[in-house]
């Protein structure tokens, strides 16, 4: 396996991640009757199983992306959820929104090509 594959696990890692964060924000938004049922749901335990997947998935990852690269490769996990917030939760993306995010894929690709 080469340089690219260990690339898109780490971006495979971001994305489940990023999952995780929409469904933490999705179970937030509903009222629970007990303070303990806000963590005791499927949805919650769901989404921290999810953050247990994507630390594996990136610690598999380094063993081959250089430790420099992985923080930018990270910062795409801002259009990830940017993304999914409008698909899942149908929030607005702002013009400001969509500015960055091709800052940060310009940043991203600039960064792995150079």
């Amino acid at each position: 396996m080469n340089d690219s594959f260990y690339i898109a696990l780490f971006l495979v890692s971001v994305l489940v991640a990023s999952f995780s964060q929409i469904l933490l924000k999705k179970s937030a938004s509903k009222n629970h009757a007990k303070v303990i049922d806000e963590y005791k749901n499927k949805t919650v335990i769901s989404a921290y199983m999810l953050f247990v997947v994507s630390t594996l998935l990136t610690m598999f990852a380094y063993r081959v992306v250089n430790l420099s690269l992985g923080p930018i490769l990270e910062s795409i996990g801002f259009v990830y959820v940017a993304i999914m917030s409008r698909l899942i939760l149908k929030e607005k993306i702002t013009r400001k929104q969509v500015m960055a995010i091709c800052l940060i894929m310009s940043g991203i690709i600039i960064s792995i090509l150079f």
